[in-house]
């Protein structure tokens, strides 16, 4: 009989939902039945995704931002008690799914409760060490305390030289079970024409996602090139808006997501793990902008930067002035990445 394993993105953007489409086509390769856990937008993008699959709802975080950047620290202290309620809730509620689903196994990708005492569990992140400035020696023994109570963590990275994640997915703690499974991304490298001069692909909590979105129509509205913009909210249709130069649509599958990043020339987006990933595993020239107050986006921004592979700017700096020196850096590169997912999935043979 084939084994069930349950696997459960947080929905904070997309980018872990996203990342998480190669494992759930690599469980069902391997002869396993995944069922899908999430909330939000996560959930209602992996249902289009694979409307064949059993999809379940968890207990949300709510995870939104302040407005302005700064405060983003203070805005989940504020929240936290409410986000512990709701691991507490999300725990409860696996111990139900546990039973009623006949569950074999876990994969959570950075759902803190999504793990069961009885079952191989693994844990996915790419931060190891959780960036929060002054307050980052906290903030990472919190979160890898966490990772302790799962049998595996997963890091979405090479283990060496070159890597995409830097100090954050790479330290030493002999107490975590880390295994470095190479970058996921659900894309594939195509030849394609050239169609798009820019591409803007927006993602991420609100209210920043939107402020960002309003700041980009803006400054694109007059320009002369063709530009094809992605606003990753997910509705229950797709749609598609045509003004002057620009091509709007509210959410993409993969296939057509995959299609339209192979055709631009350029790609502005956040910095977000997930993107870079993608962008790395396409090979394209990019131009980030972090969101405000995530020093995780910030200090990938800057890393790219400082690699000469894709510059960047703040929020409120960014100006179509800004994309000239696009041409002074090399772009994003994608290296061997080829995940052993049989070996991987060795772990829910039995516990």
């Amino acid at each position: 009989m084939k084994k069930k394993i349950l696997i459960a993105p947080l929905n904070w953007g997309l980018g872990h939902a996203t990342r998480c489409i190669p494992i759930i086509n690599a469980l069902i390769q391997h002869n396993f039945i995944p069922v899908l856990a999430s909330d939000g937008a996560a959930l209602s993008l992996l249902r289009k995704e694979f409307p064949d699959l059993e999809a379940l709802e968890l207990p949300s975080y709510n995870i939104t931002y302040s407005k302005k950047g700064y405060f983003l620290k203070l805005k989940l202290l504020k929240d936290s008690p409410r986000i512990m309620k709701t691991i507490r809730d999300e725990q409860n509620e696996i111990k139900s799914i546990v039973k009623t689903h006949t569950i074999d196994g876990i994969i959570s990708d950075n759902r803190f409760g999504v793990y069961h005492k009885d079952l191989p569990s693994v844990f996915i992140t790419h931060q190891l060490k959780v960036l929060s400035g002054n307050t980052t020696w906290l903030s990472t023994k919190l979160h890898q305390k966490t990772i302790k109570r799962f049998d595996e963590c997963w890091v979405p990275d090479n283990f060496g030289q070159p890597n995409l994640s830097g100090r954050m997915g790479h330290i030493e703690n002999p107490m975590l079970n880390i295994k470095y499974i190479g970058p996921l991304s659900r894309f594939q490298k195509t030849s394609s024409k050239s169609a798009y001069d820019i591409m803007v692909l927006l993602s991420g909590p609100e209210p920043q996602r939107e402020i960002l979105e309003k700041k980009l129509l803006e400054e694109f509205k007059d320009y002369k090139g063709k530009v094809l913009f992605v606003k990753g909210v997910v509705e229950d249709e797709q749609t598609v808006q045509e003004s002057g130069n620009l091509t709007i649509n509210n959410f993409m599958t993969t296939d057509l997501l995959e299609k339209s990043l192979n055709s631009s020339r350029l790609i502005i987006a956040r910095s977000g793990y997930t993107t870079i990933m993608d962008l790395a595993k396409l090979g394209k020239k990019a131009f980030f902008i972090p969101t405000p107050g995530q020093f995780e986006q910030g200090y990938l921004a800057k890393r790219m930067q400082e690699n000469h592979l894709a510059p960047f700017c703040k929020q409120d700096d960014f100006s179509l002035e800004k994309l000239k020196d696009i041409d002074n850096f090399k772009g994003l590169e994608a290296f061997d990445d080829a995940s052993n997912f049989k070996e991987l999935f060795h772990l829910f043979e039995g516990k």
